[in-house]
């Protein structure tokens, strides 16, 4: 039996796509390992699965002035041998790293111990974990064609990003009842990423009587960020996050305003959703998800509002706009030749876990 460590951690961004892998990693008889932050959301994701978890110490790596700056390299420092430890004992033939800050040192010390690993990139650009990730990498696995140009000659591949099979299979019906909704008018669906987007919630609800006159809307806002006034609203339903009932939400959804994290993109034009982008702003981000937003804008699967330039009434004619021309969104993202990312990924690890490549 083959084994694989699985890694990645500190948005739920960086664990789905693993997620994505485990019924194909499960056919093939892979004995599957996570490694993770000891409080991350990844844990309580992963164990819900039933696949073994070790948590290991995590520090962030940052390109501002925090007193953490001065503590944190000891945190990697000790996860670098807590990682190291771990795979002397689990002895895996490959791993798998999706970024995040907790990957860092289980790659520094595969390396170290000559295990390969495959690296996926969802961003057009590599994030700083991932670039302190790339030089220990067998293969590097990326959504966008333009981020070749980034990454060593010779490792990257692109793969797309993998999603979960059961995102394809949501039951509109179940979703009605579970909601409240009725049959018959459109819905809006709000995704603010999965720690929320206090600026999208905060102007979904500033126009929340103006959108019930044509949709009812479901507001996936985030932990820590309903709003209990708003309960009981008809045609309005708010929840933290969602899990099991995600795939039925996507199935009922007309159209979605969302966060232009690359996975969550990826989602939605796998499921054909017609879709209005508002990518983190460069002033809290290092702008990757306007580059983002720009490829697929480009590409005519999305409509893009820039966050410096959202203001309720600019929302509104957004959203109006978007589903108005739903259809035309729905006929470009049908004619994406986007590859399937699980299979991809799949032979890849299939590949250099047998040693071919």
């Amino acid at each position: 039996m083959k084994r694989i460590i699985l890694t990645g951690g500190g948005t739920a961004g960086h664990v789905t796509p693993n997620i994505a892998l485990l019924p194909r990693l499960r056919e093939l008889d892979y004995d599957i390992q996570y490694i993770g932050s000891y409080d991350g959301i990844e844990r309580k994701l992963i164990e819900e699965l039933g696949i073994p978890y070790h948590g290991i110490a995590s520090g962030k790596l940052r390109r501002y002035f925090d007193l953490k700056n001065f503590s944190d390299p000891f945190r990697v420092a000790k996860g670098f041998v807590q990682a190291k430890k771990l795979l002397k004992e689990l002895k895996p033939d490959i791993i798998f790293s999706k970024g995040g800050f907790v990957t860092v040192p289980v790659v520094q010390a595969a390396k170290t111990l000559h295990i390969p690993v495959i690296i996926h990139e969802s961003d057009m650009t590599p994030g700083l974990a991932n670039r302190l990730a790339i030089p220990a990498a067998s293969r590097v696995c990326c959504n966008f064609p333009e981020t070749i140009s980034h990454l060593p000659e010779g490792k990257a591949v692109v793969t797309g990003s993998p999603i979960r099979e059961e995102l394809r299979s949501g039951n509109r019906l179940a979703a009605l009842d579970f909601c409240g909704f009725t049959a018959g008018r459109p819905v809006l669906l709000i995704i603010g990423g999965s720690l929320g987007s206090v600026t999208v919630n905060q102007a979904i609800r500033g126009i929340l009587p103006a959108l019930l006159k044509t949709f009812q809307v479901i507001h996936l806002c985030g932990k820590g960020n309903l709003d209990e006034s708003l309960n009981g609203t008809p045609g309005y339903v708010q929840y933290e996050y969602i899990k099991n009932e995600l795939a039925d939400l996507f199935a009922l959804a007309d159209i979605v305003v969302s966060r232009a994290g690359a996975n969550a993109i990826c989602e939605l034009l796998e499921l054909r959703k017609p879709n209005l982008l508002i990518p983190l702003s460069a002033a809290a981000s290092r702008g990757d998800q306007i580059l983002n937003a720009s490829s697929f804008e480009k590409q005519g699967f999305s409509a893009v509002l820039k966050e410096e330039e959202l203001t309720p009434e600019r929302l509104l004619s957004e959203i109006t706009k978007l589903y108005e021309n739903r259809h035309t969104y729905i006929q470009a993202m049908e004619k994406s030749s986007a590859s399937n990312a699980v299979d991809t990924i799949i032979s890849l690890i299939e590949d250099i876990a047998g040693g071919r490549l």
